[in-house]
């Protein structure tokens, strides 16, 4: 809830990969809060204050994801909703004239997100949650001690600075 809130204040799209990672912590946990409360948060030297509010917010997730039927895949309506939302914006930028960089950005990583639209279920997200979920693939198989190929690393640069630029937009937006 923390690192949720943080993000979502400093970085968007940090946030819905963030937020990504935790719906698969709770998968891992077979959406059980005692497992989560006695295996996973006492890692993070919690007060018995902050680990009170992250199980109640833990709490919270696992019933919307029972209740929008997203305990096996998926993302929880809150999530879904910040990725329409970067979506909307993604195409505002675009749009606007007074944002060449923006446009410069999305064209040098056009041609990797249509090599992952081209990939099965990807064709039937839109082109941001097809970035946000390949920056989220990579950050699992670097947190499981893989390396990431060099063809993986130049298509994920050009699609992280596109998504760094919108999280950057977002967020003035919102100041």
């Amino acid at each position: 809830m923390f690192v949720a809130q943080k993000l979502r204040a400093q970085n968007i799209t940090g946030y819905v990969i963030y937020m990504f990672q935790v719906e698969d912590v709770i998968r891992a946990y077979a959406l059980d809060i005692d497992r989560i409360c006695q295996e996973y948060l006492p890692r993070f030297q919690l007060s018995d204050d902050q680990l009170r509010q992250e199980r109640e917010w833990y709490e919270a997730l696992i019933r919307m994801m029972r209740e929008e039927g997203v305990q096996q895949a998926g993302h929880v309506q809150v999530v879904r909703n910040t990725i329409t939302l970067l979506s909307d914006r993604h195409q505002e930028l675009l749009r606007d004239p007074k944002q060449p960089f923006y446009g410069a950005a999305y064209y040098k990583a056009l041609p990797f997100i249509v090599e992952l639209r081209a990939r099965g279920a990807a064709r039937e997200k839109d082109e941001i949650e097809n970035c946000l979920d390949a920056v989220y693939g990579a950050t699992l198989l670097k947190m499981q001690g893989r390396e990431l190929s060099p063809q993986t690393q130049q298509a994920l640069a050009p699609i992280t600075h596109l998504l760094e630029l919108l999280a950057e937009n977002y967020r003035s937006d919102e100041l």
